[in-house]
C-alpha cells in the first residue's frame, strides 16, 4: 500500500463527513495565512458556510485529520496539470465550465488578483444592507442587481421589498435576457460610489425565467406562495413556465440513490418525518430505500401513529430539506434537476 492510499478505516471515516466537513479539517490544519490565502479566493457563501463549518466542527481525532489529508493528497496527484501554467489552466478550465462572459469577471478576480468592487461588493453583504442600497433606485437597476447576485441572496433581497414590488421584480427578472455593456458600466458605477472597481466590455447574459425560477426557491413559503398566485394572476404563461423550471420537493425523486443517501445524512429524524406528511408513496419510498432497514422502519411507524400537521409546517420543512440539498448540491455533493430539464447545481 502505498503512503498515501486510504484504508478501509479512513474510506468509512470520509464518507459520513460533507465536503464543506473535510475542507473545515483541511482548513484548521493550516496556518492562519495559508488559510487566509485560500479564503481570498472563494466566492461570499462558500467563504460564509466554510467559516460557519469550521466554527462548528469539534471532532478533530488524529485518525480523521490523517484521512481528509491522505483524500485531498490523493486528489491533487490525480491533476497533472498543477503548477504548470496555473494561471493558464485554472482560465481555461473557468471559461470551458462558465463560458467567456460568465468567466472573464472571475479569472481577473483569482490571477490577477483585483479585489471585489462595483455589483461583486453586494455579494457580501448583508441582504437587507443590499435592499437599503438599491431600495430607491429604478426597478430595472434593481432587476440588474437581483439577476446579477447569486439566487439564494437575491431572494433573502426580494424579501425586504413590499409584496407589489416584489411581483413587479420578479415578472422584470423573468423578462430579462442580458445587459448591454452602457448599462452594466453605469450600473456600476452608481455601486462604486461606495466601492471602486470596473465593468466588464461585452454584454452580459443575466435574468430570464431560470433566474426567476432559481429566486423563487429560495423564498419562504409564505412569501412564495402569494407571489406565485400574483404571477398567475398577471401573466399565466410566465407562471407556468416558472413554475416549471422551479425545483421541488417532489423533484427528490430524481436524486440517485448515492446522492439521497448523502442528503439523509444531512437531515434530522423530525424533520423528514414532518416533510414526509401527505408526500404521495412514491417518493417517501425513495427516501425509505436509501434508509438502513431499522431506520426506514421506524419512521414508517412514526408516520403511522403521527397526528394532523399544518400543511404550512410540512412545507417549511420540506423548503429546510431543499435548502439543505441546495447547500449539498453547491458544495458538488450532487446535482439537482430541475422539474423542466435544467440543472440546478
Amino acid at each position: 500500500m502505498s503512503g498515501t492510499e486510504l484504508t478501509e478505516e479512513q474510506v468509512q471515516l470520509l464518507s459520513g463527513m460533507s465536503g464543506y466537513e473535510k475542507a473545515a479539517v483541511l482548513m484548521l490544519s493550516l496556518n492562519e495565512e495559508d488559510a487566509a490565502g485560500i479564503f481570498r479566493h472563494l466566492e461570499p457563501k462558500q467563504v460564509q458556510r466554510l467559516g460557519m463549518t469550521m466554527a462548528s466542527m469539534s471532532d478533530f481525532s488524529h485518525d480523521k485529520v490523517t484521512a481528509v489529508h491522505r483524500c485531498f493528497i490523493n486528489d491533487i496527484q490525480k491533476h497533472s496539470s498543477i503548477g504548470l501554467d496555473a494561471s493558464g489552466f485554472i482560465k481555461d478550465v473557468l471559461v470551458q465550465a462558465l463560458g467567456e462572459d460568465k468567466a472573464s469577471n472571475l479569472v481577473e478576480q483569482i490571477i490577477m488578483g483585483s479585489g471585489s468592487h462595483g455589483l461583486d461588493s453586494l455579494k457580501w453583504m448583508d441582504a437587507r444592507q443590499v435592499a437599503t442600497i438599491i431600495q430607491n433606485e429604478h426597478p430595472q437597476i434593481q432587476t440588474i442587481v437581483l439577476s446579477y447576485l447569486d439566487p439564494e441572496q437575491s431572494a433573502e433581497i426580494l424579501s425586504q421589498f413590499p409584496e407589489p414590488v416584489r411581483l413587479d421584480l420578479i415578472l422584470r427578472i423573468a423578462d430579462l435576457e442580458e445587459v448591454q455593456p452602457a448599462a452594466l458600466q453605469e450600473l456600476n458605477e452608481i455601486m462604486e460610489k461606495q466601492f471602486a472597481g470596473s465593468a466588464g466590455a461585452q454584454a452580459a447574459k443575466m435574468g430570464g425565467l431560470k433566474a426567476a425560477a432559481s429566486i423563487m426557491n429560495y423564498l419562504d413559503t409564505n412569501i412564495e406562495g402569494p407571489l406565485m398566485d400574483a404571477i398567475r394572476e398577471t401573466d399565466e404563461d410566465i407562471s407556468q413556465q416558472i413554475q416549471d423550471l422551479m425545483f421541488v420537493f417532489e423533484n427528490l425523486i430524481d436524486l440517485d440513490d448515492r446522492g439521497m443517501q448523502t442528503l439523509l445524512r444531512e437531515i434530522p429524524g423530525e424533520l423528514l418525518q414532518k416533510a414526509l406528511k401527505g408526500c404521495d408513496d412514491a417518493l417517501k419510498e425513495k427516501f425509505f430505500k436509501n434508509m438502513s432497514k431499522r431506520s426506514a422502519e421506524m419512521l414508517k411507524e412514526d408516520l403511522k401513529v403521527m397526528g394532523p400537521v399544518r400543511i404550512s409546517d410540512v412545507e417549511a420543512a420540506q423548503k429546510e430539506i431543499l435548502a439543505t440539498a441546495r447547500r449539498l448540491a453547491d458544495a458538488g455533493e450532487f446535482v439537482l434537476g430541475g422539474g423542466g430539464g435544467d440543472s440546478f447545481v
